[in-house]
Order: C-alpha cells, then structure tokens, then sequence
C-alpha cells in the first residue's frame, strides 16, 4: 500500500487521507529519492505533453506556417480556455488551413469558470477550440499538414502522428511502447501507462538538451524556451503550472496530468519528477508536488509560500470561512533513494 501523502483536515481531526507515489529519477537513469510503489504503471495523461510537443517542434512546421513559440507553449497546454488561448487556437487553425470539424477533441466549455459563464451570458456554447488539449491537437494537425500525412484520424493509436511521439517515449524510458497498457484519453488521443519511474525519468532526460544531438536537441531547447516565456499558455489564471512556473521557469518546469498526476524538470540537478495521488485527487496532487519540491529544496521558502493557496490550501465553507485546511503529512520524512 502505498504512504499517505497529504491529510486534509476538519477542524482538529484528519478527515481525508490521500495515498501516493513519487520518483525522482536523474538523467542518468539512478533513481536520486522515491516513496510508495514507483514501479506500477500509470496514465501520466497530460502530464506528458512537453514530450508529446517534440515531433511537432521537429517537424518544420513551426516556420512554413509562421508560428512561434506561443504555439509552441499552447501545444503543451492543458489551459483554461480563456480568450487568450481560444483566440490562439483560432489563429492557429486559420494559419494551417483547417476549421473546428478538423480537431478531432471533444467540444467543451473552458475550465475556467469565470470564461464559461461570460460565453454562455453571449448564448455561446461548448467549441473544440475551448477545450483544455486543443492546442496538442493542433500540434498533431500540423505535423500532419507539414509531413503530408493524412489528417483524419489523426487521434487513434495506429496514426503516424501517435507513433511519433510513442518513439520518443521509448527512446526517452528505455521502454518497448508497444507491450504497454494503453487506453483513450479525455481527449481522445492514446495514453500508454508507465511506471512512475520511467516517466521521471523521460522527465529527467528532457530537462537535460545536452543528451540530444541534432534537431532532437534543438526541439527540446525551443520547448523549454517557450514555456518559460509563456507560462500563461501552458495553463492560465488561478493555475498552479502557470504560477510556479511565472516565477521559477526555467529552473522548474512544471506540467499537470489529469486524475492526480504532476511531473516537473529540475533542469539544474538534471531531475525529473513524476507523482500519482491513487484515488486521482487533483488539490492533493498539487499539495505533494509543493511537498517534494520543498523536499527536494529545490524550490525557496519564499517561493512556497506565495503559492500556499495550492500547496497547503485551505478548506471553505459555502460562506467563505476557514473549517480545515490540507497539507503533507508527515511521511515526507521518508523520501530518500
């Protein structure tokens, strides 16, 4: 079983205990600390979406259709929606020739409670453009268009856009990707299930561009460039990716995944980190990140306590008043390697 992570308590009384793991693994591939079960497999989901934006960076597409790396960061978003990101993707789709009925993500509303409400007020609807994956979609639509490769389809496990990314996991985790649990995401496209310890890892060896050689290397530095530049993109208001990241890129690099996963790149160290909370709580994802990144001392005193609203939060009631808080329990003290 895995070590209780985070509590979340009721006034003087743990009400809400939250089971996890957590790797960090050096480029080298020596695991540097670890709590719980690093080897069961998981879905990073999103979590991922900095490698998955490398085929894409490589493709040339970036300057046959004059895009630049705000594309690039929205690529690597799961952002909120807002009309600095719709309105990107709407420019975007504009720029490769393609409309709403080529995404082949879900329509939704944005995450962003305060935009949807402005778009329903407008008696607007959910669009594929809002969805929080659309700018990965685009990703894929343009390495399509550039490559010649067909654009339908462009989603299912089979498609030449999903192999590439596939191989770079592989090369990244020393893994055969086709032996791995996979299943659909939220968002349509596959997601292959790894140990924590391989993604950290791929984490890890994506933080580190001396590794790459080439145009693999020079992709991977353009990515780093535009999300520290536009953290924004990545994610958006009241986001945790995009405040750590405004105030710590390039030395943390930080992307959530769906279901209570978290990975970061400690670029300095030449560590990657990646983290599942077991029953897949999202506000205890975000207290264990802080929790190891503390841990780690990787990350100012000052720094955590500018993004205490997400890394110990507190707890509301529907009038506004402080009834519990959460935070990392005490199990923390074991992480070594």
């Amino acid at each position: 079983m895995n070590p209780v992570l985070v509590n979340r308590w009721r006034g003087n009384a743990i009400e809400n205990r939250y089971r996890g793991a957590v790797a960090v693994v050096e480029a080298s591939g020596q695991v540097f600390a670890a709590m719980g079960d690093v080897q069961r497999a998981v879905f990073p989901r999103s979590a991922i979406k900095f490698l998955q934006a490398i085929p894409f960076v490589e493709s040339g597409a970036i300057d046959a259709y004059s895009l630049d790396d705000r594309h690039i960061a929205l690529s690597c978003s799961s952002h909120n929606g807002e009309p600095i990101h719709a309105g990107l993707a709407q420019d975007w789709l504009e720029r490769i020739g393609c409309s709403h009925d080529d995404l082949e993500c879900g329509a939704e509303l944005p995450l962003h409670q305060a935009t949807q409400f402005e778009l329903m007020s407008q008696g607007r609807g959910p669009q594929r453009h809002h969805h929080n994956c659309s700018g990965k979609h685009l990703g894929f639509l343009s390495t399509c268009k550039q490559l010649g490769d067909p654009t339908q389809n462009y989603r299912l496990y089979n498609h030449v856009s999903q192999q590439r990314w596939f191989e770079v996991l592989e090369s990244l985790t020393n893994t055969r990707i086709g032996q791995l649990p996979w299943g659909y995401d939220g968002c349509a496209i596959p997601t292959l299930a790894l140990p924590l310890q391989r993604i950290a890892l791929a984490m890890a060896r994506f933080g580190t561009p001396s590794r790459f050689e080439g145009e693999r290397r020079a992709a991977v530095e353009r990515i780093h460039a535009a999300v520290t530049s536009n953290p924004y993109m990545v994610a958006g208001k009241e986001r945790l990716c995009t405040s750590l990241m405004e105030r710590l890129a390039p030395s943390i690099l930080v992307k959530v995944g769906a279901d209570g996963v978290y990975t970061a790149v400690i670029p300095e160290h030449q560590l990657g980190v990646a983290l599942k909370i077991d029953d897949g709580n999202d506000a205890a994802a975000r207290v264990a990140l802080g929790a190891v990144l503390q841990t780690l001392g990787v990350m100012p005193t000052g720094e955590a306590k500018m993004l205490a609203e997400y890394f110990r939060p507190s707890v509301n009631n529907s009038r506004g008043e402080t009834i519990g808080r959460m935070e990392p329990s005490s199990d923390w003290e074991s992480l070594s390697a």
